[in-house]
């Protein structure tokens, strides 16, 4: 029920699902690239330096704005599944909005899968004017 005197809240004809829906599509595009930038770069930094941490990520891939840090928390669990990283421990977070609270050490073990997962999966372009999987897009 609406609190317009005489408005009818079926008369937008579905546009504000619509943008809802279309909003939608725009975060989950920008998700999609965000976390595959930062397995390609958690990756990379455990290959160059044995051990790391989502911090490390956080430094290489910088979260855009209006886009929850939180996000990143997605990023090592597909590796780790597949046997690419392993847990080695825990650290407390070097970032300030952390309070110090423990954050997972990763390290590689099986460096030529990480290779061979970091060629597999290149990085996406960006959504914008010429991207299909913006809904945004002119």
């Amino acid at each position: 029920m609406s609190s317009l005197i005489g408005a009818d809240p079926a008369s937008n004809g579905g546009e504000g699902e619509a943008r809802k829906r279309e909003a939608h599509c725009l975060l989950a595009a920008h998700r999609e690239r965000l976390i595959r930038l930062a397995r390609r770069a958690l990756l990379a930094h455990l290959i160059a330096n044995d051990t790391g941490t989502i911090d490390d990520v956080r430094r290489l891939v910088p979260t855009p704005v209006g886009v929850n840090p939180k996000a990143f928390g997605a990023v090592p669990g597909p590796l780790a599944l597949a046997r690419i990283i392993s847990a080695a421990g825990l650290r407390k977070t070097t970032r300030s909005v952390g309070h110090a609270r423990p954050v997972t050490v990763w390290t590689v073990t099986d460096r030529h899968a990480a290779s061979a997962w970091i060629l597999a999966h290149p990085e996406l372009p960006e959504p914008g004017a010429d991207d299909p999987a913006d809904p945004f897009a002119a």
